[in-house]
């Protein structure tokens, strides 16, 4: 009788700990979790810087200049461009 309950025990006992419900599943989960918030607040970070530069690149003209300078290499009228070699580095 004694080995029958404690058979049950250590069944019930077990699925408890190490079942698709248990308690080292749950913890996996919360993990998980964490880590996929993590990840939705970087996102939704990057989200508003990006929002952000839309708006400027709508209503800042300096900012649109800037940009079409750095990317495009876009200069005004009678302006000079001096390029200089880069320097290669030695090891």
């Amino acid at each position: 009788m004694y080995l029958f309950l404690a058979g049950c025990l250590a069944f019930i006992l077990f699925f408890t700990v190490f079942g698709d419900r248990g308690l080292l599943r749950i913890y996996e989960l919360r993990q998980d979790t964490a880590g996929v918030e993590e990840r939705l607040s970087s996102t939704r970070l990057d989200n508003e810087k990006l929002k952000q530069e839309i708006v400027a690149l709508k209503s800042d003209r300096r900012y649109l200049e800037s940009i079409a300078r750095k990317d495009f290499g876009f200069v005004r009228n009678n302006e000079v461009i001096y390029q200089f070699p880069q320097e290669k580095k030695q090891p």
